[in-house]
């Protein structure tokens, strides 16, 4: 499976038995037929825990582990995506799909069936490394050490999103576990694991252990953790959360700083390479930012690679899938967007534009303070908000989002592409070779300069001002020198660095600017155009109807009873 998990373990067959087929009503996987095998490779059972990140079956694009009418819609970085964007100030999607109205009105409840998938998938995928850890850990230290930390990632975004969970370790049918309790659990479970990883080590999908979680990722989630305390538990933890950020920060892994400098050939009419008057190949100069190559259809194999701390692979041919990197690139485009500059009858380098996704006005103005945006392509939109991060396209759209059904209403998101800083396209004509970061180190940053903030007033000291600064550098942006930035600007600031990569719900709550009557607004929040305050209930999603009738040892979270 490509780079997508020939470097996991290479000599893996990523085969399941009958045995583990997932049930989405609870976590106990035992073989109801006792005439089904339960035998299975312990390599291949590895790299199934690690592909649940990234496929949403076992048999590329269209199959699944659990049950939906389309398989399509069931990928852990789709659903993740859509819980943590589309209720909020950045995404809005004007598809007819059962749950998408739901989403960007906030009116979810316990029958959403994209929540469901997405609490199904999680649970699924930690089903799949309960049955690893309790089978084969003593298999391999360091193999065990990151399964654990998988599935710790997996129930903190369970906890996230859905409060009180299910928990178990075991294959039985898990209790409920409250968050403070889970919150708990999980700080113990990693700080127990971290030593037995490997040690950090920034890669590019050539070396060996590319995509496989070491030490800094153990931090990255230790860090979101105790960024996020005080929503979980009610306690404070910024020190903690600085701690950690300063870890990564000092680690082998690195922000991508660089520009990449590509020369293309150029073609005639007939698609020859056009040479001069002595022979020489005529060439065309194109530069991509270090932000942008981040979501390339190269970002692996470029020095984009080594800010990465937990990449989702992706190969258009060895892991096909439409619920992360394809639903990214394919979902925030239509015909009319040709994003490449050096391709300018081209979009996304795929065949695939499903006009879905876009941006709310809110995320946009975020970069044009004023609402004055021009209708231009992203190559010159990058230029005219001098910051390489506001990828957006605003031919013939407007920036108001007033029609969510309608495409053009609100500006495009060219952030994911799969081009590639060569000038070539990927592997395949309709699914993408972009790596999803999970974890990327420009979060340490952001989260250094927030816990800096909070801890000293509300406004950042040095150490948070120039931890900003080096990323508003890295996108060519100004910096501030004389003056610190207050947490209003880190909020910002965290959305114009992480904009559509599937965190703005969480960010927002621990700000205070989600659910409750903050009156922090944005166009539809609550279902008007204006926005409105939405009760803060909703800050955790519902426990999903069917899980309740299926498992008795869960209760629904309040509000939604």
């Amino acid at each position: 499976m490509k780079k997508a998990l020939k470097y996991i373990i290479p000599a893996a067959a990523l085969l399941l038995s009958a045995g583990l087929s997932s049930c989405v009503d609870d976590l106990d996987v035992t073989p109801r037929d006792p005439n089904i095998s339960t035998e299975y490779d312990a390599e291949g059972l590895f790299n199934k825990c690690y592909a649940g990140f990234a496929l949403e079956g076992n048999n590329g694009g269209g199959s699944t582990d659990i049950v939906a009418e389309d398989a399509g819609f069931t990928g852990l970085i789709r659903q993740m995506w859509n819980t943590n964007e589309l209720p909020t100030d950045e995404a809005i999607c004007g598809w007819g799909d059962t749950g998408i109205s739901e989403f960007i009105y906030n009116t979810f409840d316990a029958t959403h069936p994209m929540v469901n998938m997405y609490y199904n998938r999680l649970t699924v995928g930690i089903d799949y490394c309960n049955h690893y850890i309790n089978e084969q850990s003593g298999y391999n230290k360091t193999m065990t050490a990151e399964i654990r930390l998988l599935r710790a990632i997996e129930y903190y975004l369970l906890m996230d999103a859905f409060g009180n969970v299910p928990f178990a370790t075991t294959l039985t049918k898990p209790s409920q576990l409250p968050r403070a309790e889970m919150y708990a659990w999980l700080v113990n479970e990693v700080n127990e694991l971290e030593p037995d990883l490997n040690e950090p080590k920034a890669k590019k999908s050539s070396d060996i252990g590319y995509g496989r979680l070491d030490k800094a990722g153990a931090w990255m989630l230790l860090m979101r953790l105790y960024l996020n305390a005080k929503v979980y538990t009610g306690k404070e933890e910024w020190e903690n959360a600085a701690k950690y950020a300063r870890k990564i920060m000092e680690s082998d892994y690195h922000l991508n700083m660089d520009p990449i400098i590509t020369l293309v050939p150029q073609k005639d009419a007939n698609g020859n390479p056009m040479v001069d008057e002595d022979g020489n190949p005529i060439t065309t100069e194109y530069q991509f930012s270090a932000y942008q190559s981040l979501f390339m259809g190269d970002n692996g194999e470029t020095a984009a690679a080594y800010e990465a701390i937990f990449p989702v692979m992706a190969d258009g041919i060895s892991t096909q899938q439409y619920g992360a990197s394809c639903f990214l690139v394919a979902s925030t485009y239509n015909d009319a967007m040709k994003c490449n500059p050096y391709d300018k009858t081209s979009n996304n380098g795929t065949t695939e534009g499903w006009a879905g996704n876009r941006a709310r006005a809110d995320l946009v103005k975020k970069f044009f303070p004023q609402g004055d945006a021009p209708n231009v392509a992203s190559y010159n939109m990058t230029k005219a908000a001098k910051d390489d991060r506001a990828i957006f396209w605003g031919q013939d759209a407007t920036i108001k989002a007033t029609n969510p059904g309608e495409f053009t209403s609100g500006f495009g998101v060219c952030k994911y592409t799969n081009f590639k800083t060569d000038g070539t396209k990927g592997h395949d004509a309709k699914f993408p070779d972009t790596d999803f970061f999970f974890f990327r180190v420009a979060e340490a940053y952001l989260a250094l300069a927030e816990c800096d903030a909070r801890l000293h007033g509300g406004t950042t000291t040095s150490e948070g001002t120039n931890a900003i600064n080096t990323l508003r550098k890295r996108a060519n942006a100004s910096q501030r020198t004389n003056a610190n930035y207050s947490l209003n600007d880190i909020l910002d600031e965290w959305s114009r660095e992480f904009y559509f990569e599937g965190r703005r719900r969480v960010d927002l709550i621990r700000f205070g600017k989600f659910g409750g009557n903050n009156n922090y607004n944005w166009e539809w929040k609550g279902g008007v155009y204006e926005g409105r305050n939405f009760d803060e209930y909703r800050n955790i999603y519902a426990i999903p109807a069917k899980e309740l009738t299926a498992n008795k040892n869960l209760h629904q979270n309040d509000g939604y009873k």
